[in-house]
């Protein structure tokens, strides 16, 4: 896999958020993709709906590795399992671990791997509405987040909802993590760019989320 150096092609758009524009090249993308494809056989994609409305999100999703994320009329969880199959989440991809160990800026990343990968599918019209991550144990561990395909708008913020906010374009091969001081920013996607890349034949796009969800 190709990958930036981290010490050159991150830059540090807020205190603890780290972002590094193509960090993976077209030919890592695929590999990862081709990956993500695999798993998705295993565990396709479900639609999430919100706890208490029971309004499906506008994003499909799956995960792999010990641990998955889903949302349903039972609230925000982790699970060992998918939804609809009850089968066990697929492993994580070993791309993906290598990925963490690059760039989650953990002193000793094998000490503290993720437990799970949330993969979200954006279609045209999908969107994510500002919000934080923090249904995990652990809330020192970073978030990393890996984008596949489309651009998309990316909003950061501050630490309260109506804090001030800043967007930025997330193509293709981008990595963002979300650690220290800006690790429970409310953050979302404004939308999505259709037709701004070619590497998902069915346009769209995927953006995988590495999380740590246990003390360790």
């Amino acid at each position: 896999m190709s990958t930036c150096p981290p010490s050159t092609a991150g830059l540090k758009p807020a205190p603890g958020a780290h972002w590094f524009p193509g960090a993976l090249d077209r030919m890592a993308q695929e590999d990862l993709l081709s990956a993500v494809r695999h798993i998705l056989v295993q565990a396709p994609l479900f639609a999430p709906t919100m706890p208490r409305t029971g309004k499906p999100l506008s994003v499909r999703m799956s995960n792999c590795g010990p641990l998955g994320w889903v949302s349903d009329s039972e609230g925000y969880r982790y699970q060992s399992f998918h939804p609809d199959t009850r089968q066990p989440w697929p492993a994580m991809p070993q791309q993906v671990l290598d990925i963490w160990s690059r760039f989650s800026g953990i002193r000793e990343p094998e000490a503290i791997l993720p437990e799970a990968c949330l993969i979200n599918y954006y279609g045209a019209d999908a969107r994510m509405s500002l919000h934080q991550d923090r249904d995990e144990a652990d809330l020192t561990a970073p978030v990393l987040s890996i984008s596949l395909g489309d651009i998309a708008l990316f909003r950061l913020g501050g630490l309260e909802r109506g804090a001030p906010s800043q967007s930025f374009r997330l193509e293709s091969g981008d990595i963002f993590v979300l650690g220290g001081e800006s690790r429970l920013a409310f953050h979302g996607v404004d939308r999505i760019i259709p037709g701004s890349s070619t590497l998902l034949r069915e346009g769209g796009r995927f953006n995988l989320t590495l999380r740590r969800v246990n003390v360790a």
